[in-house]
């Protein structure tokens, strides 16, 4: 389903026109994405990160550079993020690759070759899994993403994240005027610490393009996961850009270069550290 979005309502650094198209994920939750039809069948998916949505600058940024390539783009919100249905989680990895399945095959349904899927931070995560679950896409470019689930999770909750969570069954996590930004259960931890990318990534298919863009002075993620995806997955290459952070701030246009040679190049390459 979808409909033309008016020039008004587009963004000046979203380039191409854009639909609003909305896609049914398995559980009958709304998606709600933005197609730019650039007259080719070919398009990249981009992909959110944690508490982010389709119209995070980074991903808006790429939309951007691959347009002017002349390749479509899809951006969208996970379920429970941005404009999309569903309750926000904490972990939801194998559903948010769920996501992403319904929109490659509502893509598929409409006659375009899904050519590639990028995702940045959670949604680097989510690349990994979604190409060990459903092996159905030819190039996956994963940004910043963590290899290590159990990191990061101290950062957010506390130290005593586990303790709590035992006794209570939930924490909130507030903001410093004490308001809630989201809660997270135990089954939500638990479905995070159970996402295993070691074996993840080693089940992905050698047929399978596979890109790492990383930060090398990422301050939420180091840059050290990035070379752990190089060390397993099969038909990798790694890109590191020197002095980038997490969110690449001072570093878009060579993210969005590095995301586009990716995507335009011919050749698999084997990984560089």
């Amino acid at each position: 389903m979808a409909e033309q979005l008016s020039s008004s309502q587009d963004a000046p650094n979203r380039p191409a026109p854009a639909q609003r198209v909305l896609v049914t994920n398995t559980h009958g939750e709304t998606l709600v994405g933005l197609l730019h039809h650039m007259g080719s069948d070919k398009v990249v998916v981009l992909c959110h990160g944690f508490r982010a949505s389709r119209d995070d600058s980074l991903i808006t940024d790429l939309a951007a550079a691959l347009t002017k390539q002349g390749i479509s783009v899809f951006r969208f919100d996970f379920s429970g993020n941005g404009e999309s249905e569903g309750e926000f989680q904490y972990g939801n990895y194998k559903k948010e690759a769920a996501d992403l399945h319904s929109v490659v095959l509502y893509l598929r349904q409409e006659k375009y070759n899904v050519a590639a899927i990028v995702g940045h931070s959670k949604g680097g995560d989510v690349m990994v899994l979604y190409a060990s679950i459903y092996n159905d896409v030819p190039m996956v470019v994963n940004l910043s993403g963590r290899f290590n689930l159990e990191k990061g999770i101290e950062e957010r909750l506390g130290k005593e994240f586990m303790d709590r969570i035992n006794k209570e069954g939930y924490i909130d996590v507030t903001n410093k005027s004490g308001k809630v930004l989201y809660r997270v259960t135990k089954e939500t931890l638990m479905e995070r610490l159970s996402i295993d990318m070691h074996a993840s990534s080693l089940s992905i298919s050698k047929e399978c393009r596979f890109f790492t863009i990383h930060g090398s002075a990422d301050e939420i993620i180091p840059v050290e996961d990035a070379y752990e995806f190089a060390k397993l997955i099969p038909n990798h290459k790694l890109r590191v850009i020197e002095g980038a952070n997490h969110c690449y701030t001072a570093h878009r246009r060579e993210l969005s270069d590095a995301v586009v040679e990716a995507i335009t190049s011919s050749e698999a390459g084997e990984t560089k550290p």
